[in-house]
């Protein structure tokens, strides 16, 4: 892949996933805002906790599958491929048909347990939408593979204004809107979403209708640890909110919420670049060897921190005005967590790059026990922290928890791959150089 081609694949896939990942906070927040305003206390606390239940099941399935058909895919040869791809779709159906089964068992126990009768049906209706999703998890995963971005978020953003059309018409129109509604939507979005991801990735879709059993364990030996990386990582990155509302008060939990959800909007390009990086870095591997592995470390990092400076810089100085504008006057208590969960957003991208680099070489053993390490660690510091400090505390526990998981993985990727980490500060200082004189520079020239 010669210097240009290079640069037009990170520019497209790094822009393409920016806006999707912008779309998703945007179209999130924005059925959220309308959403809590429609519905009953009662309603939207149910659908508060069956999306949680869900999501988690959504997690075990894409933990297990995603990153180890990317992985696989990307560094094998291209004959390959249909066993691959038959055997993720065969893993793929045998952890669905637990989680259907999970699904239609449990759905009465959790109704009983929360006292939401409506639960049962909706955890059925969900069973098909399960089954979609599964498909459509596949479709996207395979066009990953192949260093190609487009139809994931074109299906995302399909996924995402559908229910949010449904979501602003009805509160427009005053429509009398039941749970059940929302998940008929939902499986209308899923349903286009696929057709329309099939006709991004078909070139690629290669089927073999055998059991390809060597493959199935070789996914899933690899997934078994992303999915934990995944699980523990979710964790690490809600403990401080639960122990807020189990030390303190819901309250207090609310607070800090807001400040966290300021806060991953500067974390869309540090998503966006990860997603790009685990093919390339899988691929590279393979043909290139390690030391291209660790200049896109470096590279991917540095090129995160260009753009996430600025954005932090502003938020920081302007905190009070962004924190009043979005969540009103009653919760000026989160201006100072904001300050301080900006800082530790300085340290995400390495952490998020170290564990897509680690995944994408196999070291997803590795990667978990790490991401775990800090996980136990943020609870700790966090049951301390708050029980001494208050609010405030969670905050400073997560920071020092962060920089700690910073400071172990900069160890590691030194060791493995002789990284240098003042080097993301070298290509962080050239990026806005660079971006000029390949595209800005040559447009006007021409």
């Amino acid at each position: 892949m010669n210097s240009a081609v290079k640069d037009k694949y990170w520019l497209k896939s790094g822009l393409l996933n920016i806006i999707q990942n912008f779309s998703g906070v945007f179209f999130g927040f924005g059925s959220f805002y309308f959403l809590v305003r429609m519905l009953t206390k009662h309603d939207f606390g149910v659908w508060t906790l069956f999306m949680s239940v869900t999501t988690i099941l959504e997690i075990t399935r894409s933990g297990l599958i995603q990153n180890a058909l990317i992985k696989f895919i990307s560094s094998s040869n291209y004959d390959e491929h249909p066993k691959i791809i038959s055997a993720s779709f065969t893993l793929s159906g045998f952890i669905t048909a637990i989680c259907v089964l999970l699904c239609i068992t449990g759905g009465s126990f959790l109704s009983s347990m929360w006292d939401s009768p409506e639960l049962t049906l909706m955890f059925y209706i969900y069973s098909f939408q399960f089954l979609l999703t599964g498909i459509l998890t596949q479709f996207n995963c395979i066009e990953q593979a192949n260093m190609q971005f487009s139809g994931v978020v074109v299906t995302n953003f399909i996924r995402q204004f559908t229910f949010f059309s449904f979501v602003v018409l009805g509160f427009i129109f005053e429509w009398e809107i039941k749970l059940v509604h929302l998940l008929y939507v939902q499986i209308l979005s899923v349903g286009i979403s696929i057709f329309v991801s099939h006709c991004f990735m078909k070139s690629f879709l290669k089927l073999r209708m055998e059991y390809f059993g060597d493959y199935v364990k070789k996914l899933f030996n690899y997934g078994k640890y992303a999915f934990g990386t995944s699980v523990s990582s979710i964790l690490s990155g809600t403990i401080d909110q639960m122990m807020l509302g189990a030390l303190l008060s819901p309250a207090a939990s609310g607070a800090y919420n807001i400040a966290i959800r300021i806060t991953n909007l500067v974390d869309i390009p540090t998503n966006a670049v990860a997603t790009v990086v685990f093919p390339q870095s899988a691929k590279r591997m393979e043909t290139e060897g390690p030391e291209a592995i660790k200049y896109l470390y470096e590279k991917s990092v540095g090129t995160i921190l260009a753009i996430l400076v600025p954005g932090l810089i502003l938020l920081y100085f302007l905190s009070g005005y962004v924190v009043h504008f979005i969540a009103g006057d009653k919760f000026a208590d989160s201006i100072p967590l904001l300050r301080i969960t900006l800082f530790y957003s300085l340290f995400v991208p390495y952490g998020r790059q170290f564990g897509t680099i680690l995944d994408s070489i196999g070291q997803t053993k590795l990667n978990f026990t790490i991401v775990l390490f800090t996980a136990i660690l943020n609870l700790t510091l966090n049951y301390w922290f708050i029980s001494n400090l208050g609010v405030m505390g969670a905050a400073y526990a997560t920071l020092i928890s962060t920089f700690i998981g910073f400071i172990i993985a900069q160890i590691i990727i030194k060791k493995k791959l002789n990284v240098n980490v003042l080097h993301t500060l070298v290509y962080a200082y050239r990026f806005y150089p660079e971006m000029y004189v390949k595209y800005i520079s040559k447009r006007n020239f021409n």
